[in-house]
């Protein structure tokens, strides 16, 4: 497979792909996500302030997305409790 830069690199993108898979397959998954939550309340509160400074930034939801077999998920992630 060719190499295309500036847009895209093929080989990068099937590595990417396949990595993720093999990640999700591993089982790994929720372990990262609780190891990923906020372990104070301090640190959700600047979890937070950064999402919400991204989110000030976006000109919007990205209608693929939403789309059906879409790898973004709808479920929340959660938070300190």
């Amino acid at each position: 497979m060719g190499k295309i830069q500036g847009e895209g690199d093929y080989e990068s993108a099937k590595k990417f792909d396949d990595d993720e898979a093999a990640f999700v397959k591993s089982g790994s998954v929720d372990r990262a996500a609780r190891d990923a939550e906020p372990k104070s309340q301090a640190e959700a509160d600047e979890m937070k302030k950064a999402e919400e400074i991204g989110k000030s930034r976006s000109k919007g939801e990205d209608a693929s997305a939403k789309k059906s077999g879409s790898r973004v998920s709808d479920k929340p992630v959660g938070g300190a409790k």
